[in-house]
């Protein structure tokens, strides 16, 4: 099913000029997940403005607005420049309770062409240990295809 989904995103993820652009593609990449991928109840972008990361595109539950550096699943991954994946959100020191039925969550960072962390795909779930490596391989996939189209 992951390779369908990931088909799917690459017509999606289009490279994009404008702002309004970027904006529509996240916004469709977020249905796209939301509606495919089993016990989800959160998937969306935030992206960067100086150190703290703004809501984008999402589909789910109301989200927090801004994530401050140095707090939450998010910046860790902005901080480390790679995915972080938690099982437990619960024990995860500083984790950020946007929705008080998030279990587990898995957050990729995005890049742009030099490199540089400009935003994140952030999915959370209800269920602990939810994000196995398929589902985690198939974010990553779709974070590089927004990367690419984002630069």
């Amino acid at each position: 099913m992951h390779e369908d989904l990931i088909e799917m995103a690459r017509g999606l993820a289009e490279p994009c000029a404008s702002l309004y652009e970027k904006v529509a593609m996240m916004a469709n990449l977020s249905s796209l997940l939301f509606w495919n991928v089993k016990d989800l109840n959160w998937i969306g972008f935030y992206l960067l403005k100086g150190d703290d990361l703004v809501l984008g595109p999402f589909h789910g539950q109301v989200a927090c607005t801004m994530l401050k550096k140095g707090r939450g699943v998010c910046q860790k991954a902005i901080e480390t420049a790679s995915t972080v994946v938690v099982d437990d959100v619960e024990a995860f020191p500083g984790h950020i309770a946007c929705d008080s039925s998030s279990r587990s969550e898995a957050v990729v960072c995005l890049k742009d062409k030099a490199g540089r962390a400009f935003g994140v795909l952030d999915a959370d779930s209800s269920r602990k240990s939810r994000f196995d490596s398929q589902t985690v391989l198939l974010l990553e996939a779709i974070g590089q295809m927004v990367s690419k189209a984002w630069s």
